[in-house]
């Protein structure tokens, strides 16, 4: 559970006509980003998104069944809760840009534990809403072409993003559509080393103007079946509180100092949500 958890926090978003087009030429960075932010929706309109709502089902054979629904709920700027219904048992993962807690159900009961010292750095590192690309100038980010590559049959632009705040990390954007396809970024193991974490977009969709990836994938090339993040549902500028994404451990704690102030329940899904049939970027892109 906890690898399909941080897959779909990471994620952060491939329509399909042939490859095998040759890429245009002497394109910048830049100019590539510019394409792949116009060909998601442009600029502007991501600006104006301050909540996302994912709802759809993860297949996974590390998991408790094969299939599990789930809804993703994201804040700007870096605030995520995950909510996995698997057999009738709801685990919970959240973080609220500077702490992490997860709830999962033991013994009986559910048990909420803190984030690990690896899970917290992940997830502090994680872009939001918007990926790794849109406005990385204004992150302070620095992205260079390193070539054209082949992933999944498709010719993709590879693109290196140096962080700000250190580090590095990859995302591959088609060379017909501009959209992404694949990003990849280290994340620490339990043993402290390092791993890296790949993740592919499919099956964009346009949600109120902006493309999105309604398939997410994980795992793929290692040999064992991959991960799969299907959305059936996705809501742009959901009325989503904060406190959706604070410890109830916390809470209930200030409650026994500060009786006045009440416990808040776990936010209901979305009511009414945009196209029906699939997945989608997470982000970040889900990225």
């Amino acid at each position: 559970m906890k690898r399909v958890a941080a897959a779909t926090v990471v994620v952060g978003l491939v329509a399909g006509s042939a490859a095998g087009c040759a890429p245009a030429a002497n394109l910048t960075a830049a100019q590539i980003v510019a394409r792949n932010v116009a060909a998601r929706g442009g600029l502007g309109a991501w600006r104006k998104i301050e909540t996302t709502v994912w709802i759809g089902h993860i297949e996974s054979t590390h998991a408790p069944m094969p299939s599990m629904q789930f809804e993703l709920e994201q804040k700007r700027p870096n605030k995520t809760r995950l909510l996995i219904n698997a057999l009738g048992d709801r685990s919970v993962r959240a973080f609220d840009g500077v702490h992490g807690w997860k709830l999962r159900p033991a013994h009986g009961r559910p048990e909420v534990e803190p984030y690990t010292p690896e899970e917290l750095k992940f997830a502090k590192a994680g872009h939001g809403i918007d990926g790794p690309l849109i406005d990385y100038a204004a992150k302070g980010n620095s992205v260079t072409l390193q070539g054209v590559d082949e992933i999944g049959g498709r010719k993709a632009y590879h693109l290196n993003v140096q962080l700000a705040a250190g580090g590095n990390e990859d995302v591959w954007v088609d060379t017909e559509t501009y959209l992404d396809i694949r990003y990849d970024r280290m994340a620490d193991g339990p043993a402290g080393a390092q791993r890296r974490v790949s993740v592919t977009y499919g099956d964009y969709r346009s949600v109120d103007g902006l493309k999105l990836p309604f398939l997410i994938t994980t795992g793929e090339g290692s040999g064992a079946t991959p991960d799969k993040m299907q959305l059936e549902r996705v809501v742009l500028n959901a009325p989503v509180n904060d406190s959706a994404f604070e410890n109830p451990a916390a809470a209930r704690s200030r409650k026994r100092i500060r009786p006045s102030v009440a416990t808040r329940a776990f936010a209901p899904s979305a009511p009414s949500l945009a196209p029906s049939p699939k997945q989608g970027e997470l982000g970040f892109p889900l990225q």
